[in-house]
């Protein structure tokens, strides 16, 4: 195995973009991660990234714009066609299917990796922008979290020494 150096990577910023169950999964396994090798991280969260900080969360799944999901079957792997995402009822399925998967594997809940990000003292900053765009209220996210503008994700931004969009 390979040594990882941390000599140069101290500081790391992540913008959020996208908030399906699939979609939440890298940011947050990447930020604390990263935190937990002593690097400082700032996740920036806006659009429709900005969901996956509120208290009630309902995340689903679609195959939808994802000809690459596959899902293990029966000792091999279904590829989820996009057309599947026409058929009703198709978007319940794949989330629930992706649900069970992650709980058969073990994997954290998003709101797990969430607290966990929060504990490992990660900056959460929901994008004000988006918050007044989609109507949001301070009092539908979770406690914790800042609200700033792009400003605020561009500064940190450039101090950064690695910068992620995801």
């Amino acid at each position: 195995m390979t040594e990882v150096s941390m000599t140069n990577a101290k500081s790391m910023s992540l913008m959020v973009t996208k908030g399906t169950l699939d979609w939440a999964y890298p940011p947050f396994i990447i930020s604390t991660t990263a935190a937990s090798m002593d690097v400082d991280v700032t996740m920036f969260f806006t659009f429709y990234g900005i969901g996956l900080l509120k208290k009630d969360l309902d995340l689903t799944v679609t195959t939808l714009g994802n000809s690459a999901m596959e899902m293990p079957m029966m000792g091999g792997h279904m590829k989820m066609p996009n057309m599947a995402s026409m058929v009703p009822g198709m978007t319940g399925l794949t989330t629930m299917m992706m649900k069970n998967l992650i709980k058969k594997k073990g994997v954290a809940s998003i709101p797990e990796l969430r607290e966990a990000a929060q504990l490992s003292n990660v900056r959460l900053i929901a994008c004000q922008m988006s918050m007044d765009l989609f109507e949001y209220k301070k009092s539908d996210m979770i406690d914790g979290i800042e609200f700033a503008g792009a400003a605020t994700y561009v500064e940190g931004a450039l101090n950064s020494d690695v910068n992620l969009y995801i």
